[in-house]
């Protein structure tokens, strides 16, 4: 209990603390207009004040991840509180507020354009195609997860299918509508059964004094996997998620000013932190290993959550906090098509004031997705963790370059980026799903290319450094 109790204080140290330090490095302009004034259009830039931005920012990023990842990160044992606790500190939240910031300096850019103007114009293309593709995969587990959730809690058993097709239903309409017609409307509601979720089960642990374990850095896994760099790719959201590149930029076109953003970007990480780290210690605590892995085998992580609240608050709070849960996966999920959407529209220059423009771009992607529900969940998450966490380095490594490219203190996003580099391509070069390389052989591999890496963001550096002619107006704009 004390390294839970710890842990959590930890995180909102530091919000106050490197969450300010960070804040200073990047130096905000509270005078300096923003996108949602600049570029106003009704529909995806639109001024919204700091509690509806935090609130959408939190149920934007907080997917299934910071639940499922921190279940299956639970077979780990204790030293899954570390990762969570460092990684959303020094990591994910850094990760979340320089995208976010970027954007807002480069009027509401998205990943693909920041990667294009200062990675090379080669990466836009590559970071393009490679983002819509994460995107697709994070809304398609976003329709399958809460679907699956529902049908469980439902006595009398509806389709599976007509649950899918509500869901996707509600996507295409929040993709689609001005963000403060639905979106901007209904997630304060949703915000609330989130909150109901996370304060029960947490409250619960304290409350009942639940046996939660204390730190300790021996990997318990039943299966024996390796701590890294599975561990780091099983815990994404609730750590360092790229998916939270796709989604800050959202927010950078709705944010009034920018000393708003520690709180939407930086806190709103941190908020995450502890939402991963009471489900972490909920399936430590109620399960043993074994049992915990036995669990999952056969119902996943949805299994998990339902078990959990059942036992921590009974039958009626435990539906409320699986109705919580539900929230998550549905408020990323249709964030996830609307910056798709964004994305793709950016890409070919396509106005989206006009509602033509944005259904033309929105069918295909809702085609794409319903033929991905098809395979099995199990290999979309496979996927979509190698490819969350490889957008995560491509964030940092953006984020790393626009600090340097303002002689300012780099280091904060490029230890990160180096670290996220190696855990990537270690995973690439040993998975099945890559090269199949033994774990020795890959580690040589994953450092020797994250040297080189880092060779050549120096190399682009002194480059970029030459193009600029002036801070500001070379930085702080995309053209």
């Amino acid at each position: 209990m004390i390294t839970f109790i710890a842990s959590v204080l930890l995180l909102i140290v530091g919000y106050f603390t490197y969450g300010k330090f960070v804040e200073k490095v990047f130096g905000i302009k509270e005078k300096r207009p923003t996108p949602a004034y600049t570029l106003q259009d009704g529909v995806d830039y639109v001024p919204m004040d700091t509690k509806r931005n935090s609130l959408i920012q939190l149920l934007n990023i907080a997917g299934v991840g910071p639940i499922f990842g921190p279940i299956l990160g639970a077979l780990y044992g204790p030293v899954a509180f570390l990762w969570i606790v460092l990684g959303s500190i020094f990591a994910g939240a850094v990760h979340d507020y320089l995208t976010g910031m970027i954007s807002l300096r480069n009027r509401g850019a998205h990943v693909p354009e920041l990667a294009g103007k200062f990675l090379g114009k080669s990466m836009k293309h590559v970071v393009n195609a490679f983002t819509v593709l994460l995107l697709l995969l994070v809304g398609t587990v976003f329709v399958q997860a809460p679907a699956a959730l529902i049908h469980n809690l439902m006595e009398q058993k509806v389709a599976l299918s007509i649950i899918v097709g509500a869901i996707f239903f509600y996507y295409i309409i929040a993709t689609l509508l001005p963000i403060d017609k639905v979106i901007g409307r209904i997630y304060p509601i949703f915000g609330l059964l989130l909150l109901i979720s996370a304060i029960g089960v947490g409250g619960g642990l304290v409350i009942q004094g639940a046996p939660i374990p204390e730190l300790q850095l021996t990997n318990m896994h039943p299966d024996n996997l390796p701590i890294f760099p599975l561990l780091f790719l099983t815990i994404s959201c609730g750590a360092l998620s790229g998916f939270h590149a796709t989604q800050s930029p959202i927010i950078s076109r709705t944010t009034q000013n920018e000393k708003q953003g520690r709180l939407i970007f930086y806190g709103m990480m941190i908020a995450e932190g502890i939402i991963a780290m009471i489900w972490a210690a909920a399936a430590m605590s109620l399960f043993s290993g074994n049992e915990l892995n036995e669990i999952i085998q056969t119902g996943g992580p949805a299994a998990v959550v339902n078990e959990v609240a059942v036992r921590m608050l009974g039958a009626i709070g435990g539906t409320l906090a699986v109705l919580g849960v539900i929230i998550l996966p549905i408020t990323s999920g249709d964030t996830a098509f609307r910056s798709c959407r964004m994305i793709i529209a950016d890409y070919f220059n396509v106005a989206q004031k006009k509602f033509r423009n944005r259904l033309w771009i929105a069918i295909p992607l809702f085609a794409l997705s319903y033929a991905l529900t098809k395979m099995d969940f199990s290999i979309l998450w496979r996927y979509f963790s190698w490819a969350n966490q490889s957008t995560a380095a491509i964030a940092l490594w953006i984020g790393a370059m626009y600090l340097i490219l303002s002689k300012k203190n780099y280091w904060i996003a490029m230890i990160p980026a180096i670290f996220m580099t190696t855990v990537t391509l270690t995973y690439i070069f040993n998975a099945k799903i890559g090269f199949n390389l033994p774990m020795g052989i890959s580690y040589v591999m994953a450092v020797i290319g994250t040297v080189g890496i880092i060779a050549a963001f120096y190399a682009a550096a002194r480059k970029k450094e030459k193009e600029l002619t002036s801070v500001d107006d070379g930085l702080d704009q995309v053209a």
